[in-house]
């Protein structure tokens, strides 16, 4: 008798690896000391692509996908010789000549003698989980509209930056942007096209700079770029007015063409901050105060900023209750007719009663009520409140017209609805023809095909359109017919000289020649002397408005000029 229990634990242990060997979902090789194939297992042809007999005899390295230089295969052999084993991430290349990453470990078997018996690998295939652990990074890091670097990549990209500063003894700019009024392109032509703008101000912005400097978005419409070697002022503000014009050309958004501002601020590394965040918030602090110039500008930074753009902020904060709490009221100023000196109009002019700060225009705050969006309710008010007062005006003066202001970002709004207005006309007994909408030529420059109906809405309901401030713009004048102006309004840069300067007399009378042509009347403003009333009148000029006449007054004060006569 035998005892063969040892052989036939020992066979079944054989038949068990093979079978491990056989069914893994690991690829197994097994190469001899010089990397020669002498078996491999049916995950590697899974994987790989070549069966059994396509790779014994032959190297290895024939799986090399090239990715990776001469210097990390001799690492990874030196290990291996070292060590009997290596283990880590390769890029290989499948039959099919698709790259394909593989994790693979590297072991030693070695005879009794200490020589190399054979060598195993071990692999499997781990593309898909780079190539999501990738999406994940980018997704992380760039912007998913633009695929510009996003704020987290900025802040890394900034901290780099200045640490290669703070050893070289170099500098940097930083340029913060945000587009004007960028919610008006939203509201009237739609998120998509709104959408399709970004993308071409990130395409517009990269052009503007080399490939050294660094383009993020943060979100929203707001950007930063980082600018190596800016060595001056006068180098920040050339960069600076090259990004302002490259963003104020048209854009074609599909069949629509839309304009678009950008106001910057600027900062420098390390006069105006040591740290990122620091260097961030003055940047931005700058850009506001850009914002406070009128927009469609730059501004670098200065350390008084800070102050100035805190009593804006909270200026904004105030503005969110002003209504609710009855602080706006209604200033008017007559509109005089020429021939008769009678007053037949008044413009409607917005103010706040701010508690703390008194008696505001809307100089002060208009730019707050256009970027928060509170500009369509208390442009609603205004309507309203005119509507109301108007009302009462005419039953003196039954002719009696008002006018009120409509910004472009009023129109842009979704949440304006003409409708609405002209039901509140009615509900006050006034008739459309008795109200006169103000607008800019600005309007008519970037005009969408919502703000035309909503235009010819007005115009259709019998309502008059004023364009104001005529000829400091560029408007197309078949605008003119095709929206139904009633009224151009000379600009008082024009009327302030008419007594002195031929050339502004001269474009005076053209304008009110030309209006005259169309069937349009002219109204003047800034009237203040006699001189230049007298002027206009020569002229044929209409109607006339200004402190000749009285400065804005409250409801109250203004009852006494309804039935006054202005006489030279």
């Amino acid at each position: 008798m035998l005892d063969v229990t040892r052989r036939k634990q020992e066979e079944a242990m054989a038949q068990l690896t093979s079978l491990v060997y056989q069914h893994s979902s690991e690829a197994m090789v097994v190469t001899d000391a010089n990397g020669i194939v002498v078996t491999v297992n049916p995950a590697f042809t899974d994987i790989t692509g070549y069966s059994l007999d396509e790779v014994v005899g032959r190297r290895i390295s024939m799986l090399s996908s090239g990715r990776h230089d001469t210097a990390f295969y001799k690492a990874m052999w030196k290990a291996i010789r070292r060590t009997g084993c290596w283990e880590g991430e390769i890029w290989n290349r499948r039959k099919n000549g698709e790259e394909y990453a593989e994790r693979l470990s590297v072991s030693t078997s070695y005879n009794d003698d200490g020589s190399v018996r054979c060598r195993v690998g071990l692999f499997s295939d781990v593309t898909e989980k780079k190539r999501r652990d990738e999406r994940i990074w980018y997704q992380a890091h760039y912007d998913y509209l633009t695929g510009l670097p996003n704020r987290l990549m900025l802040q890394q990209g900034l901290e780099a930056k200045m640490l290669y500063a703070r050893h070289t003894g170099s500098t940097f700019v930083l340029l913060y942007l945000d587009l004007d009024l960028f919610k008006e392109i939203n509201d009237s032509l739609g998120h998509a096209k709104g959408d399709d703008m970004l993308r071409q101000v990130a395409s517009r912005l990269l052009g503007c700079v080399r490939r050294s400097d660094l383009v993020a978005r943060l979100g929203g419409d707001e950007f930063c770029i980082v600018a190596d070697g800016i060595r001056d002022e006068d180098e920040i503000r050339s960069l600076c007015e090259k990004i302002v014009r490259a963003v104020a050309e048209p854009y074609m958004l599909g069949e629509d063409r839309g304009l678009i501002s950008v106001s910057i601020g600027a900062a420098s590394y390390p006069r105006d901050g040591d740290s990122v965040d620091e260097l961030i918030h003055n940047a931005d602090l700058a850009m506001y105060a850009a914002k406070d110039l009128g927009r469609n500008c730059y501004s670098v930074y200065a350390p008084g900023m800070r102050r100035d753009v805190g009593l804006r902020r909270q200026l904004a904060r105030d503005l969110s209750g002003a209504l609710d709490a009855g602080q706006l009221i209604l200033y008017y100023q007559p509109i005089v007719d020429l021939r008769s000196g009678r007053c037949v109009q008044a413009e409607a002019l917005l103010r706040w009663q701010h508690p703390r700060n008194g008696l505001l225009s809307p100089m002060h705050f208009m730019h707050e009520a256009e970027e928060t969006g509170l500009i369509v309710e208390i442009g609603n008010w205004v309507f309203h409140e005119a509507a109301r007062q108007l009302a009462q005006w005419r039953q003196r003066q039954p002719q009696f017209q008002m006018t009120v202001n409509m910004s472009p970002a009023q129109f842009a709004s979704r949440k304006l609805h003409v409708a609405d207005l002209l039901a509140s006309l009615h509900r006050f007994g006034v008739p459309s023809n008795a109200m006169v909408v103000e607008i800019t030529e600005r309007l008519l420059m970037d005009i969408s095909p919502d703000i035309g109906h909503k235009l010819l809405a007005f115009s259709d309901a019998g309502m008059k359109i004023a364009l104001d401030d005529f000829g400091t713009g560029y408007s197309s004048l078949p605008y003119l017919l095709v929206y139904h102006i009633g009224y151009l309004k000379i600009d008082m840069s024009f009327v302030r000289n008419i007594e002195r300067s031929p050339q502004d007399r001269s474009l005076c009378e053209a304008i009110i020649v030309m209006a005259r042509k169309l069937g349009l009347a002219v109204i003047a403003e800034g009237v203040t002397t006699p001189g230049q009333r007298k002027a206009l009148v020569e002229a044929g000029c209409d109607f006339a408005q200004g402190f000749l006449y009285s400065a804005p007054v409250n409801a109250q004060a203004f009852e006494s000029l309804i039935d006054h006569t202005f006489h030279d």
